[in-house]
């Protein structure tokens, strides 16, 4: 499917110890109840790629498809959205507007004219943001989207397509996160963040505990439990909340393993350190979705110990995947093709299969985390 490319790959020395609760039961839920009911919400295909399953040499390789979430193509639509819900809730009652508003009630302009006194912001690299301005678009806040340089025009009109207000900051995806909060500190705005630091983990708690609905469907669409789960990096959030709801719906979790471009692999480098490290420059990378700097504090309290291994993969593989995905009728975005090249690459390697333990009786679960976000790009690299 792919051809041969170098790649990193480190399993963690500390994958197994003890840790602290990132996100508690009770929050999974009321996420859970809230996403379901909304309008348009239903669960994302499961697709089955038995040549890829044939290539690695393994039983199974199931593809979480999220080309299709909510109409944004994207896993993000679960969680920037909720999380901007649930400031927009908590805001309007500690302003008395109404001690507990409801979705459908905020979408109906019930609270318009105190929603629209609330700004919402964030950083993104395309796919948050989108989220974050389709959340307060439908429930009738301001927003502002800071991007940085390198984010495609395509990306931009996504997001400004829901009424967002779109900045430009230098630098990278980090310094937009900055330069978010900055500004947000200074105009009495709410950061509606993905990333997590020191002093701001709840906002980005309740983003990851709306990802964690795309691996319940994963598991349940499966059927039998996987034995690895491929999910991609950036800065954490959600290879985390993947793995939470590993562990919360299979007791013993299956050998989770995070894959990151070679240009901006924070966590692999985070594992190796031992302790959360940033990985300066530009992070030029095709898998835009995925060139971040600085892990989130709350990821890595995670993943520090549940993630099995940590791999690189080059941009030169990332083409040859999305072609190999589109031929099958699947439309994979950039950041999609992480794990299924992580997966190819150290299946064919007998180094690779054993550090994994990758055999053939091993069921693989990838979660493909977009599609097509951005359609000019996408079209240049399938054709």
């Amino acid at each position: 499917m792919i051809g041969t490319h170098d790649f990193r790959l480190l399993v963690n020395p500390r994958h197994g110890t003890p840790g602290v609760v990132v996100l508690p039961e009770g929050g999974y839920r009321r996420a859970r109840a809230e996403i379901t009911a909304w309008p348009g919400y239903a669960p994302t295909p499961l697709v089955e790629l038995p040549d890829a399953a044939a290539a690695a040499g393994v039983a199974r390789v199931a593809w979480k498809d999220e080309s299709a979430r909510f109409g944004l193509r994207s896993f993000k639509a679960l969680g920037g959205a909720y999380a901007a819900f649930k400031l927009l809730q908590g805001e309007l009652a500690r302003r008395e507007v109404t001690p507990h508003a409801a979705s459908a009630a905020l979408e109906a302009g019930e609270f318009r004219e105190a929603a629209r006194r609330i700004t919402v912001t964030c950083a993104t690299d395309g796919n948050h943001g989108r989220s974050v301005a389709w959340g307060a678009h439908r429930f009738g806040a301001g927003c502002v989207i800071f991007v940085h340089e390198t984010v495609s025009q395509g990306r931009r009109d996504a997001i400004a397509r829901w009424g967002a207000e779109i900045r430009e900051v230098p630098g990278n995806y980090d310094d937009a996160v900055r330069a978010a909060q900055r500004t947000a500190e200074a105009e009495g705005w709410f950061v509606v963040s993905d990333t997590s630091y020191p002093g701001y983990t709840e906002v980005p708690r309740d983003v990851m505990q709306g990802y964690r609905l795309m691996a319940e469907e994963a598991l349940d669409q499966m059927g039998e439990a996987p034995t690895h789960v491929f999910v991609p990096g950036g800065v954490g959030g959600v290879a985390a909340a993947v793995a939470v709801q590993l562990r919360a719906m299979r007791g013993t979790a299956p050998r989770l393993i995070v894959a990151e471009p070679e240009k901006a692999a924070c966590l692999l480098e985070s594992a190796a350190a031992g302790e959360a490290v940033t990985v300066p420059g530009e992070l030029d990378t095709v898998m835009a979705g995925l060139a971040c700097g600085e892990p989130s504090l709350l990821a890595w309290q995670e993943l520090e110990r549940s993630a099995f291994a940590f791999t690189a993969v080059p941009d030169a593989a990332v083409p040859e995947a999305m072609k190999a995905m589109a031929v099958r009728g699947v439309e994979a975005g950039e950041s999609a093709v992480a794990g299924l090249i992580a997966l190819l690459l150290a299946a064919r390697e007998e180094e690779g299969r054993a550090a994994l333990g990758l055999g053939p009786d091993s069921r693989v679960l990838i979660f493909g985390t977009e599609g097509a976000t951005d359609a000019e790009l996408y079209a240049r690299l399938t054709t």
